[in-house]
């Protein structure tokens, strides 16, 4: 494509994912391919390529519509993909499945009793978001789309209430309260802030912990500064960073639900970016129960400890001279 044809493209893109942002679909949790791949197949739906303006688009009432294949041989063609045609299941299982479900648009144009899995039933954009949609970069969309979503709640704002009422409570030791998104990683951050740092951790006071729908869930990073931890991109954050003034400790805890243990690796790369630290490291791997505990024993580095929550009062040290405590960069 030239460079002309790549920039139409790239601003239509865009714009497709303003608006299906401004029509209630949630697109914070998809990664950036998902997301593209969701506005060129919402953009094939609506009849849209490089050069229309968005009062052209098309919807069931003028008759364009579209089955899975032809979404995706459109993408191909005029949206800058080059996917294979044995892909066009991913169309009705990933690329439409959010736009589908807000309601805009409909996966069943010409039969609404079409069976999910039917192949040749044709998506297209309904006549009611077609309209909102035909008013993007007019004076008149801000006004006509309050009216649009006026009495509903937006497929973003549901998915919104339900993480909220799922969300798992913890406090930490300054008494804020954290509220973590479900799922058995979190879950798992939240027996080491309630269990392995009350029984291990000498009055330590958490200073960070991510969670895995937003990564800086919280961070003191004043007193990371001022203890010397100058590194604190949370790729390369542990899941829990927490100090022991009474002992100068700072725990490096990463919590293993499926992966990543501190490995001889993991513990160089944590060792380095806490080089500058005033306080002494320990280093803690977390795991849920013994059956996963044991699929990474051999991964574990030396001179690190291992905690299991399904038996938190005990400590498996990976060391022969000492129990829990930091070790001299020396040794």
């Amino acid at each position: 494509m030239e460079r002309q044809a790549i920039n139409q493209l790239n601003k239509l893109v865009e714009e497709a994912l303003v608006i299906l942002g401004a029509l209630g679909v949630p697109l914070n949790e998809q990664t950036e391919r998902r997301k593209q791949r969701m506005a060129k197949a919402f953009l094939a739906v609506a009849g849209m390529k490089p050069g229309n303006s968005w009062a052209e688009v098309q919807n069931n009432d003028t008759g364009h519509r579209l089955v899975s294949r032809q979404i995706l041989r459109y993408m191909n063609e005029y949206l800058g993909e080059d996917i294979a045609d044995s892909s066009y299941d991913d169309i009705r299982r990933k690329d439409l499945l959010l736009p589908v479900t807000a309601g805009i648009i409909l996966k069943s144009a010409t039969n609404p009793d079409a069976n999910t899995n039917d192949g040749t039933r044709p998506y297209a954009l309904s006549p009611k978001a077609a309209k909102q949609i035909k008013l993007f970069g007019s004076s008149d969309w801000n006004i006509s789309l309050k009216q649009f979503l006026a009495g509903q709640k937006t497929l973003a704002q549901q998915f919104q209430r339900e993480r909220d009422l799922a969300r798992i409570p913890v406090k930490i030791h300054n008494g804020k309260k954290l509220l973590f998104s479900p799922g058995p990683h979190n879950q798992l951050q939240k027996q080491i802030i309630e269990q392995f740092l009350p029984l291990y951790g000498f009055g330590a006071e958490v200073l960070y912990v991510g969670d895995t729908s937003d990564k800086f869930l919280f961070i003191n990073e004043d007193q990371l500064r001022g203890l010397g931890f100058i590194e604190l991109a949370h790729d390369k954050l542990p899941d829990v960073v927490a100090y022991s003034p009474e002992k100068n400790w700072m725990f490096l805890v990463e919590a293993v639900h499926s992966a990543n243990p501190i490995n001889e690796l993991r513990r160089l790369v944590l060792e380095e970016m806490s080089q500058d630290c005033k306080a002494d490291i320990v280093y803690v791997t977390a795991f849920p129960d013994r059956s996963t505990f044991r699929k990474h024993v051999k991964d574990v580095a030396w001179e690190t400890e291992v905690w299991i929550a399904d038996a938190p009062e005990h400590l498996i040290h990976f060391n022969g001279d000492k129990f829990l405590g930091p070790y001299s960069k020396s040794n």
